[in-house]
């Protein structure tokens, strides 16, 4: 809003960007989730994943805005990718963690998006006082969520690779088991056949 205002001197229909933002994230919970149900297992972090680099780069793109319509378009799919990240974090978690963890593994994941969120709006004013605008600021921003995104997209094949040595190590115990009760089994004991 403070963008707005200093760049097109637009203070009487600044509050559009606050609505477009707030309708466009409930519009994409809704969708993201009927979207969600059709994604089998961890295919669903690629929508998060999606949602991450295109949020990166709708911040990046706020500075090259000639004109205060431009805003509210970015403003329209800024809203959409964050309806979409927050409702498949959910799923995310439960898919890489199970139940019983997920409470907790959600409670980290936004106790870690607090840090960025309190820390930017003073960061944003900050570079604003030192560049004079708030382009810095809005490219900055989009920084965070690309390399994010990125590193996101690690965490499939990450998992797989978990669950697969998970497997083998599995399997090997339950060889060594299998072995350790043949060896101590009555019936292949050495005194089995008598005198």
């Amino acid at each position: 809003v403070k963008y707005v205002e200093k760049r097109f001197q637009e203070t009487k229909k600044d509050w559009i960007l606050l609505v477009c933002l707030g309708a466009m994230s409930g519009l994409g919970r809704l969708v993201s989730g009927r979207i969600g149900d059709c994604i089998p297992g961890l295919k669903k972090i690629y929508l998060q994943v999606a949602s991450f680099v295109l949020l990166g780069l709708l911040c990046m793109m706020i500075p090259q805005c000639q004109g205060f319509e431009g805003v509210i378009v970015i403003c329209l799919f800024l809203g959409l990718c964050d309806g979409f990240f927050t409702t498949i974090m959910a799923p995310i978690a439960f898919e890489l963690v199970g139940p019983m963890q997920a409470s907790q593994a959600i409670g980290y994941l936004m106790g870690l998006m607090a840090v960025p969120m309190t820390a930017g709006t003073p960061i944003a004013g900050y570079l604003n006082d030192y560049f004079g605008n708030y382009d810095a600021a809005f490219y900055f921003a989009g920084v965070p969520p690309i390399i994010g995104g990125l590193v996101l997209s690690v965490v499939p094949l990450v998992h797989q690779r978990m669950l697969k040595k998970q497997r083998l190590d599995s399997g090997k115990d339950k060889m060594l088991v299998s072995e350790a009760q043949s060896l101590h089994s009555p019936s292949t004991g050495p005194f089995l056949d008598g005198p």
